[in-house]
C-alpha cells in the first residue's frame, strides 16, 4: 500500500519558519520519522499550487492507496486544490502542525476539509504519523477489512 504525503507552500522552510508555532523539525525530519514506522511512503513537497494539483491527479492512477496532505496556506483558499482532492476519490487525510482554529482568523477555515475524510490539527510533527495511521484505517475500511 503506497501512501502519498503531499506538502504545499512554505513547508520546505520548516525548522526555520516560526519554530514556536511549527517546531524545529524539518520536513525531511518529519518524513524520516514516519518512514521509521511506515516504509511505504511517497513524499512530495512543492511551493506551487499547480504542481501539487498535478501530483494529486497522478495519485489517482499510479497505485497510491491514500493521501496525507498539508496544503499550507492553500488550505484556506484553493478551490482548485479542493476540486483535485474530490476528483481523485482516494482516502485523504488533511494534517496541520499547528491548531489552525486557534491562530489568526484567516487560518480558521479550510476549503479542503469538506472533501477529505479526516483532519488532524495541532499535534505537531507527530500529526503526520497519526495521519498515516488514519489513512491506513480508511483504506482498510474502504476494502471491507477491520
Amino acid at each position: 500500500m503506497r501512501i502519498l504525503i503531499a506538502n504545499g507552500p512554505n513547508l520546505s522552510q520548516l525548522g526555520h519558519r516560526a519554530p514556536d508555532v511549527y517546531g524545529t523539525a524539518t520536513m525531511a525530519d518529519i518524513v524520516a520519522a514516519v518512514r521509521r514506522v511506515h516504509d511505504d511512503i511517497d513524499d512530495f513537497i512543492t511551493e506551487s499550487e499547480g504542481e501539487l494539483i498535478t501530483r494529486l491527479h497522478r495519485a489517482r492512477t499510479d497505485g497510491t492507496a491514500a493521501v496525507v496532505i498539508n496544503a499550507g496556506a492553500l488550505t484556506h483558499y484553493s478551490y482548485a486544490l479542493r476540486d483535485a482532492i474530490e476528483l481523485i476519490d482516494l482516502p485523504t487525510v488533511e494534517v496541520h502542525l499547528s491548531q489552525i482554529a486557534a491562530r489568526e482568523t484567516f487560518r480558521h477555515g479550510s476549503v479542503i476539509s469538506a472533501v477529505v475524510d479526516v483532519t488532524i490539527t495541532g499535534a505537531g510533527a507527530y500529526g503526520y504519523e497519526l495521519a498515516v495511521l488514519a489513512a491506513r484505517h480508511l483504506v482498510a475500511a474502504r476494502h471491507g477489512a477491520r
